[in-house]
């Protein structure tokens, strides 16, 4: 015997219920209860099909899903973080390696100049004033994307938390960094300088990365990743 569509969409509601919030993963779930629904009905026929859901369900233990859910995280984690490297090199090749060492250089040279620290928390508050705004927008558009129920894959979730979270983890330890520092930038040795001057760039690159040019491609990711992404949308 075969599921029915409505049997399908119960388990995808099922899934849901059990705080499966992703698509991808959801999917993954009703594929193998929908397997092991048919397999148990082969054996016993007369089961109804929300027993057969419920003895399916308790073989993935006392936790039920979490422990897909948590391994489909981690899977999905490696996979993001190939992502993050694959654009960061680009920055260090050609032409994009011409704007990586002017924006080193510019960093060198604020950092030279006397009150660099001043000139740095300037440009910071500039850059948090503006991001405000840009979060503000894109809060704007999730939650009609939320309001909605559009199905949002775990992949698209993880852009979007990641944007978030290095956003805030780089503005607040940016901040940190100068306040603690009680010697002066123009004052520190040629071999400081450049390490930090270094360490600032790729910390710019990294967060215009997730911040902002992996969201912009993050259709064309979604689809390299998910090949029923585009299907879904459509749906």
């Amino acid at each position: 015997m075969k599921l029915t569509k409505n049997q399908i969409e119960e388990l995808y509601k099922f899934t849901r219920k059990h705080y499966v919030y992703y698509y991808d993963v959801q999917s993954e779930l009703v594929d193998h209860l929908a397997n092991d629904i048919e397999s148990a009905w082969v054996e016993t026929p007369n089961l109804s099909f929300e027993e057969a859901r419920d003895k399916s369900f308790k073989k993935f233990g006392i936790f039920g899903f979490m422990d897909v859910i948590d391994a489909k995280q981690k899977q999905m984690n490696k996979r993001y973080w190939k992502i993050i490297i694959r654009f960061v090199k680009e920055w260090f090749s050609v032409p994009k390696v011409l704007t990586t060492s002017i924006v080193f250089l510019l960093f060198f040279i604020i950092l030279k100049t006397p009150y660099s620290e001043y000139i740095l928390l300037g440009s910071l508050f500039i850059l948090v004033i503006y991001d405000l705004i840009f979060q503000y927008k894109n809060r704007k558009k999730e939650q009609k994307k939320e309001k909605s129920k559009e199905k949002t894959f775990l992949l698209e979730a993880m852009i979007g938390d990641t944007r978030n979270f290095f956003t805030g983890y780089t503005f607040i330890n940016s901040l940190n960094f100068i306040n603690i520092t009680e010697v002066s930038f123009s004052s520190l040795e040629m071999h400081w300088l450049l390490l930090i001057s270094f360490s600032t760039t790729l910390i710019i690159i990294l967060f215009y990365v997730t911040r902002y040019l992996i969201p912009q491609r993050a259709e064309e990711l979604l689809q390299e990743t998910y090949p029923e992404y585009k299907l879904s949308k459509s749906l």
